[in-house]
């Protein structure tokens, strides 16, 4: 599935997927998921996830100041507090969405 549309609705990241269905993921939730090895940690060859001990996010680590596009799999966050390493798939994208979406 892939986004027709993305755009920033105050808080939210709206998205429209291709099949029609719509998604809003909060921007702080889509921050705290950010999935690169700095946000999340990398793991070696046996399955040991590194990762530097987390950082306190400033207010301008939960605003979008824009994506790019990456290939036709991706979006790629740019944040407020300069932030880019991220790169969430549109499959991600969906899974964070679900994540927020009421049981």
């Amino acid at each position: 599935m892939r986004p027709r549309d993305l755009q920033v609705i105050g808080p939210e990241l709206a998205i429209k997927w291709d099949n029609g269905s719509e998604s809003f993921i909060p921007l702080e939730m889509l921050r705290r998921s950010c999935p690169c090895a700095e946000c999340k940690g990398e793991a070696d060859i046996l399955g040991n996830v590194y990762k530097n001990p987390d950082r306190p996010l400033t207010p301008s680590a939960f605003q979008l100041v824009r994506f790019v596009v990456v290939g036709s799999y991706a979006i790629q966050p740019v944040w407020g507090d300069g932030h880019t390493t991220g790169i969430y798939s549109f499959d991600y994208l969906k899974r964070v969405a679900g994540e927020n979406s009421p049981a």
